[in-house]
C-alpha cells in the first residue's frame, strides 16, 4: 500500500448525531474564518469526501475542522460542514468539538469551566463541565431564535397541510402531525420517509428551507415532544437536534402553547433526547439554554492509497 495522505479523526456522537472531528487538514493561508469557510468546499474537496462518504464515512456524519482562533478571545476555531457544504453553525457540533478538545489534552480544563468558541457564525460562550478528566455537560446559549411565518399552507399530491417557517441556525420548516396518521417511530420510517420525499418536493418550487420537521405535541402538557427532521437532501437527523427543538419551542411559544419557563424535552425517532430552556425574548426573538453531552467513540487513522479505485467514497440514497 501506498500512502498519499493522513488524517486523524476523532469521532463524537451527540444524542446519536454524529461528528467527525479534524484537526489536522493541509494549511491554506486566510486572513479570517469568513474567508476559509468560503475557500473550504473547493480546496478541501478531496478531504471532505474522504473523511465523510462511505466506505470511510457515511451518510449522517458530519464534519468539525479545528483550527487556530483568529479572535483574541477564543480558544479555538471550527469550521462544521456535511456532505452538502459547509454550515455556519452546529450547536451539537460545538459540544462534540468541545468534548473532543477537552478529553483529548488539546484543550486545558479551566476552573471556570468558561470556553469560547469561534464560528463563521461569531464567538459562541460555551461552559463544559468535567468530573474525572471527562465532559459531562455542555450549555451554550443560542442565538435569537423567531418564527418568521406562520400557517403557511402547501399542498402537493396528497399533502394538504400548513407549516411554521422558524429561523434558528438554520431555516427549518415546523410540521405538526395532526395532519398525518403515521405515528413517529422506527416500525412507520417508510411512511415517514415518504412523507419526507412529499414535503421536500412540495417546498421546491415555494421556499427553500435547511430542514423540515414533524412534531407530535400529543404530550405538551408534560413538556414533551417528540420530532423527525429530514434535510435539505431528505436525510434524517440522527439525533432530536438543538436547532429542531428549538425551531418547535419557538414555534409553540409563539402560539401560546407552551410557557418560557419551564425545560422542553425533544425526542428523537432512536428514542434520544436533547432539553432545551428558553432564558429570555428580545426583539430579535427567543434565546435558549441548550444542555447536552458528547461521547467519544473513536480515534481513527485514515489513509489515502493513490491506487484506492474509490478515493471520493460514494453515498447510498
Amino acid at each position: 500500500m501506498k500512502i498519499q495522505k493522513v488524517y486523524l479523526t476523532t469521532d463524537v456522537h451527540v444524542a446519536g448525531e454524529a461528528f467527525r472531528v479534524i484537526k489536522d487538514a493541509p494549511f491554506i493561508h486566510y486572513q479570517n474564518l469568513e474567508q476559509l469557510n468560503e475557500q473550504f468546499p473547493h480546496v478541501f474537496a478531496e478531504e471532505i469526501n474522504l473523511l465523510l462518504n462511505e466506505p470511510r464515512g457515511f451518510a449522517g456524519l458530519n464534519g468539525c475542522l479545528v483550527v487556530p482562533p483568529i479572535s483574541q478571545e477564543a480558544d479555538a476555531a471550527v469550521l462544521f460542514f456535511n456532505h452538502e457544504g459547509t454550515v455556519p453553525l452546529h450547536y451539537s457540533g460545538i459540544v462534540a468539538v468541545m468534548t473532543a478538545l477537552l478529553e483529548c489534552g488539546h484543550l486545558q480544563p479551566r476552573a471556570s469551566s468558561e470556553y469560547k468558541i469561534e464560528t463563521v457564525s461569531g464567538l459562541i460562550s460555551v461552559t463544559a463541565i468535567m468530573e474525572k478528566d471527562e465532559v459531562v455537560s455542555v450549555v451554550i446559549e443560542s442565538e435569537p431564535c423567531q418564527v418568521i411565518q406562520s400557517n403557511v399552507p402547501l399542498s402537493h399530491l396528497h399533502l394538504n397541510t400548513d407549516f411554521s417557517l422558524v429561523k434558528t441556525d438554520q431555516l427549518y420548516a415546523v410540521f405538526e402531525k395532526r395532519d398525518f396518521p403515521a405515528e413517529i417511530c422506527v416500525e412507520e420510517l417508510s411512511e415517514l420517509k415518504r412523507w419526507g420525499k412529499t414535503v421536500f418536493q412540495a417546498l421546491e418550487s415555494k421556499i427553500h428551507v435547511k430542514g423540515a420537521i414533524l412534531m407530535d405535541d400529543s404530550h405538551l402538557e408534560k413538556g414533551q415532544i417528540k420530532t423527525i427532521t429530514f434535510r435539505e437532501d431528505q436525510y434524517i437527523v440522527r439525533s432530536p437536534g438543538f436547532g429542531s427543538t428549538m425551531a418547535c419551542y419557538t414555534s409553540l411559544i409563539s402560539k401560546g402553547g407552551l410557557y418560557m419557563e419551564k425545560p422542553f424535552v425533544n425526542e428523537s425517532i432512536f428514542d434520544s433526547r436533547l432539553t432545551v430552556q428558553a432564558v429570555k425574548q428580545t426583539e430579535s426573538g427567543y434565546q435558549f439554554k441548550l444542555t447536552s453531552r458528547g461521547f467519544i467513540t473513536g480515534m481513527q487513522t485514515f489513509v489515502l492509497d493513490p491506487t484506492d479505485p474509490l478515493p471520493a467514497g460514494f453515498l447510498l440514497k
